[in-house]
């Protein structure tokens, strides 16, 4: 049994997903190729004025196996182990072509090249070496079979045959590489986008708000943070549940989004706190805090009587020389008097509560 990077139960459930329809993925390319590949070989044929078993093999490899492969694998218990060994007698049967030619140079070369290069393109690890042995057993047997002719010349006819092989086929793996390159790059992007936002609230995550707050605060322009916490959150999820919990979080990054005001940073930080860069000084800020705490109190749920509210902490950026720690202590400090005041409340930091 061929060896593979991968454990393969008797059931196949441990081949890797983008796997699994490996044999659905080459088939077409298989008959391209070997379909293809069948003029130049059959011009040297006829060039040598070889007997007809050589045709009568060449016929079946380019013409017939393709779709004897293709049933192989489907109908296979396992069909990505079946197409692992479709490959390898793939590489067989191209390396076999090359003695029944007299190792003619150039369709000998490209075919050995091609199927080396199917190899390649499947994405298996290690595949291309473990079929070289193949691949070196077939001309060797050949070879016995026909008598061992070598005639490496290349006629124009034979050069002309090649050509169909060479720009058709480079031309269809190339579309099939940019293809596979576009869905790579869409799903960086996805994950890139993952990354940056949270999953549940669609706000931006801890690290980006972080790295978007810093950018704020640097700037040197105007600027307010407000940590937004929910209160008794943990008495939602206790009585309610946590999927509503999960739907008040929500609601509550649906109110922060509709408050602020361009050029704000909005994320979650974590569990039930958010976080809000605002490109305004603290005293024009707070209106939008208090936007954020109204909106929250009026938040209804459709599938439970949850009453909801929010407090605030707010704070101007640091001194000069600090940096984002600084002015989310200050904002935590501001957060924890709303908080003891009784919740659902605003307060903004006092001189006293800023690092010195």
């Amino acid at each position: 049994m061929t060896r593979t990077n991968h454990r393969e139960d008797g059931d196949g459930t441990d081949v890797p997903p983008h796997l699994r329809n490996l044999h659905r993925r080459t088939y077409p390319m298989r008959t391209l190729g070997m379909g293809l590949a069948v003029l130049p070989v059959l011009v040297v044929l006829h060039e040598l004025d070889t007997g007809w078993p050589a045709w009568a093999w060449t016929l079946f490899c380019s013409l017939v196996w393709p779709h004897v492969a293709w049933l192989r694998a489907r109908h296979s218990r396992v069909p990505y182990r079946a197409e692992l060994t479709n490959f390898m007698i793939d590489s067989a049967m191209a390396a076999s072509l090359a003695p029944i030619m007299h190792f003619n140079l150039l369709p000998s070369a490209m075919l050995v090249t091609l199927a080396t290069a199917d190899k390649i393109n499947a994405g298996v690890r290690g595949l291309w070496s473990r079929s070289l042995l193949g691949m070196l057993v077939a001309i060797l047997v050949t070879s016995v079979l026909t008598g061992f002719q070598l005639d490496i010349a290349t006629s124009t006819p034979v050069l002309l045959a090649c050509l169909p092989l060479m720009v058709i086929h480079t031309l269809a793996v190339s579309v099939t590489s940019y293809r596979l390159v576009r869905k790579v790059q869409k799903q960086n992007l996805r994950l890139d986008d993952l990354s940056r936002h949270d999953a549940l609230t669609g706000l931006l995550s801890r690290g980006h708000w972080q790295e978007q707050a810093t950018t704020l605060l640097v700037a040197g322009a105007p600027a307010s943070l407000l940590l937004v916490d929910v209160d008794l959150f943990k008495s939602i999820n206790d009585h309610h549940g946590h999927a509503t919990g999960d739907d008040v979080l929500r609601g509550i990054a649906d109110a922060i989004r509709a408050a602020v005001p361009d050029g704000s940073h909005a994320g979650r930080l974590g569990g039930d706190e958010f976080a809000v860069a605002v490109p305004l000084a603290l005293t024009d800020s707070r209106h939008v805090a208090e936007d954020i705490r109204a909106r929250v109190e009026a938040l209804q749920l459709d599938d439970a009587p949850v009453q909801c509210s929010v407090s605030i902490g707010m704070a101007e950026p640091p001194l000069a020389g600090t940096g984002l720690r600084a002015w989310m202590e200050s904002a935590d400090r501001a957060l924890y008097r709303a908080k003891a005041a009784g919740r659902n409340r605003i307060q903004a930091a006092t001189p006293d509560s800023l690092p010195a």
